[in-house]
């Protein structure tokens, strides 16, 4: 089965949802809605496909921002991580003044990272990953080597440490188990910037330099 993922880059912080199904299937999964649910179930609508789930990574305002929207339009369960529950169902208490206003959510599914998700045809890892925030994990797409990591990782750059809960030396921590579980041509989408893969990153990434030696 080939990947075919979706990306629309949505909202004032331009953050990255994206929709994945394996090619030409009729089930979909829907990752991180931060923001503009009216275009995100246009573009759902556009590939035919019933999105089975949500999935997020983590909660910050900009990665969670349309989840109740695009739970009602779609009738899908969202899948939450576990640490970060109490944001997403008190939203606007952990948004940054000047943006929303947004409407919390209770998960309906949690995650801890460990688990394996059976979803739309396709085979998810959950991988916990914090250190960009408490809770945060990162869903591997076993056989398609592909991860959607939040922001953990990005082209050329890694996730900021300087939010609550944030922390430097766990974000690498996280960022190695990353690359000591999966391949270098893992497809990395991020959750903001470009697409990139873990190999890329690993050779040219200045914030990886300590991996690298």
């Amino acid at each position: 089965m080939s990947l075919e993922v979706r990306q629309l880059t949505v909202g004032p912080i331009a953050e990255n949802c994206f929709i994945v199904r394996g090619e030409g299937a009729d089930k979909a999964l829907l990752v991180d809605p931060g923001e503009e649910p009216d275009r995100i179930v246009a573009e759902i609508e556009q590939t035919g496909a019933a999105v089975e789930a949500i999935l997020i990574t983590h909660c910050h305002f900009d990665h969670v921002g349309a989840v109740a929207p695009l739970a009602r339009a779609t009738g899908a369960p969202v899948y939450v991580p576990e640490i970060e529950v109490p944001i997403l169902a008190d939203l606007m208490s952990f948004t940054m003044p000047g943006f929303g206003p947004y409407e919390s959510y209770e998960a309906d599914e949690v995650v801890k990272g460990g688990e394996t998700l059976e979803l739309a045809g396709l085979t998810l890892d959950v991988l916990f990953t914090p250190g960009h925030s408490p809770g945060h994990v990162t869903y591997a797409v076993r056989d398609e080597e592909a991860i959607f990591s939040g922001d953990v990782l990005f082209q050329g750059s890694v996730g900021r440490v300087d939010l609550p809960g944030g922390d430097g030396p766990t974000l690498i921590r996280s960022i190695q188990t990353l690359l000591d579980s999966q391949s270098a041509e893992t497809t990395v989408y991020p959750g903001h910037m470009g697409v990139t893969t873990l190999g890329a990153e690993r050779a040219t990434n200045p914030f990886l330099a300590e991996l690298a030696r």
